[in-house]
């Protein structure tokens, strides 16, 4: 199946904002990623698997709050408890886990058509977020992620990076259009790059 791309009307490469006194590198970089593997991974109440023996892609499911464990190809974030979201390059990932996980201790769902996921990138993306989202983002880290909402848009946001800060906001397909044009109005006053 072809995957159309959310935002393919809206999102245009180039330059907005209040770029025109400011360097490149200052700018917020925009971009909506594509092609990749989303599940969500939910382990019932019922099941007595030790999240211990669990792996995927090499990595822990966390059963910490908030926390991300991730390496080059694929991300696994905590959602809730035994609830996580799996992001991954790897799309190959969903049959492995669909054959080792059972039926009987989990649910394993595949949402990769059913998200748009903008990505920004550079050091004004957590005063972007600010703006719209009433966590408190004067302590976040990477590898860190918040389930939240966006100018009453709900979003789940992934810390990639703090230095420098890179951040992905995933929400449902059919709010990315409002959530993009929200996130590029924040964006404004910093001045950014469609890329």
């Amino acid at each position: 199946m072809t995957s159309i791309s959310v935002l393919e009307n809206f999102h245009k490469k180039g330059l907005f904002g209040e770029h025109e006194s400011k360097e490149q590198k200052d700018l917020i970089k925009i971009s909506e990623i594509k092609n990749l593997l989303i599940a969500q991974v939910v382990q019932y109440k019922k099941s007595n698997v030790s999240l211990k023996e669990i792996t995927i892609d090499g990595l822990n499911l966390s059963s910490e709050p908030l926390k991300v464990t991730s390496n080059k190809d694929t991300r696994i974030l905590w959602a809730g408890p035994n609830n996580w979201l799996l992001i991954s390059k790897k799309k190959e990932i969903l049959k492995n886990i669909q054959n080792d996980f059972k039926d009987s201790d989990f649910a394993v769902t595949d949402l990769s058509h059913s998200r748009a996921i903008i990505e920004l990138e550079g050091k004004n993306s957590i005063e972007v977020l600010k703006k719209g989202c009433p966590f408190n983002f004067n302590e976040i880290e990477k590898n860190i992620c918040i389930n939240s909402v966006f100018n009453g848009i709900t979003i789940t946001i992934d810390i990639i990076y703090d230095n420098p800060t890179k951040i992905r906001l995933f929400a449902l397909r059919s709010f990315g259009e409002s959530l993009y044009h929200s996130v590029t109005d924040a964006c404004l006053e910093f001045g950014y790059k469609n890329i």
